[in-house]
């Protein structure tokens, strides 16, 4: 759904209604991309693969600064989101990695 543009918000509250409609859809959007970090385990798991790919680690970095710089965002805070938010996703992975490879043994 559509929201108000920030310029057609008249008072604080279609501001809140705004802020509370894109936060609704970055949590779905975090919520498909934890859907890959799901399949991402499974796969590294039958790669006997580690959950940390330092390149790869800093090519999403890379890709989210520029993406940033291209939005007119502070691309030091996109990218503090994003090391934040990959930290959690690369720790997950971690975890059930290691639970997997201690059932094997």
């Amino acid at each position: 759904m559509t929201g108000l543009e920030p310029q057609d918000c008249g008072n604080m509250q279609d501001i809140r209604d705004e802020i509370d409609r894109l936060d609704l859809a970055l949590v779905d959007l975090i919520g498909e991309r934890f859907g890959y970090i799901q399949r991402a385990w499974q796969i590294k798991l039958a790669e006997n693969s580690a959950a940390l790919v330092p390149w790869r680690v800093q090519e999403v970095v890379d890709k989210v600064r520029a993406r940033a710089s291209a939005c007119d965002l502070p691309p030091d805070m996109v990218e503090a989101l994003w090391r934040q938010m990959m930290g959690w996703f690369i720790q997950y992975e971690d975890e059930r990695l290691r639970k997997k490879m201690e059932r094997k043994s």
